[in-house]
């Protein structure tokens, strides 16, 4: 959806740029580049770097940046473009259990993809007179600030990419357990922590089963659970024109 929009405004100046991130690395997300086929720089970042420098704590976030390089929004909820309806629960076939309750806690989440996609028309055609670009005094005012045990935590984010990374998996497991408990909303440390659990059929696999009768779990939450505690109209927050 995002590539069908960068096709029709790429002459009129916009560029997308996605970025994925994980601590696996770009054979991780190969798989999904390569079925998108993607006709825009499609990136994948394993030090999270993006993450830290735009303040992301959750997927999918957007930053728009001008021809200048100048910071025009800072990050925020970017939802694709909707060119159809998702599935509704009861249309999902022979999934698992888990699964069926995993999409249907998915579509009680809030975003205005609408809303989104005519900002971003509105931006690419009028560019610094659009209403929603924003001065630098709005986008540091909107850009979140990094408190003690926010700093903290990405500090043990980092030590624990770094020890996966090293092959020393579960020793950064107590680390991703303190960044976890230090940011609780930052979804873009839990869902790394989570994908990088091993399964049988690979740590994708034990991103959506999670915690299940006889597995070794080692965090508190999982997404299922963690959504449902934190209120799926709370996943994202709610968008500023």
């Amino acid at each position: 959806m995002w590539q069908e929009l960068r096709a029709e405004l790429h002459p009129l100046g916009l560029e997308v740029v996605t970025v994925g991130l994980d601590t696996a690395g770009a054979e991780a997300c190969r798989p999904f580049i390569e079925a998108a086929q993607p006709s825009h720089p499609s990136l994948t970042d394993q030090q999270h770097a993006v993450a830290e420098l735009f303040g992301v704590i959750n997927i999918p976030n957007g930053v728009w940046i001008d021809e200048n390089g100048i910071i025009v929004r800072p990050a925020e909820t970017a939802p694709a473009p909707r060119r159809e309806e998702r599935a509704a629960a009861g249309d999902m076939g022979e999934l698992p259990e888990r699964m069926v309750e995993i999409f249907t806690e998915a579509q009680k989440i809030r975003s205005d993809p609408q809303a989104y996609e005519a900002a971003l028309r509105d931006w690419v055609a009028n560019g610094a007179d659009s209403p929603f670009a924003l001065s630098p005094a709005e986008v540091i005012e909107r850009s979140q600030p990094r408190d003690d045990e926010a700093a903290r935590g990405q500090a043990h984010f980092e030590l624990a990419t770094h020890l996966h990374a090293v092959g020393k998996h579960d020793a950064g497991v107590e680390h991703f357990r303190a960044a976890h408990e230090l940011v609780p909303t930052n979804f873009s440390y839990k869902r790394q922590a989570w994908s990088l659990e091993p399964g049988p059929d690979g740590p994708l696999q034990r991103f959506w089963q999670g915690p299940s009768e006889g597995a070794d779990w080692p965090y508190a939450g999982d997404w299922l659970t963690d959504v449902r505690e934190f209120g799926a109209e709370n996943y994202y927050a709610e968008w500023r024109p």
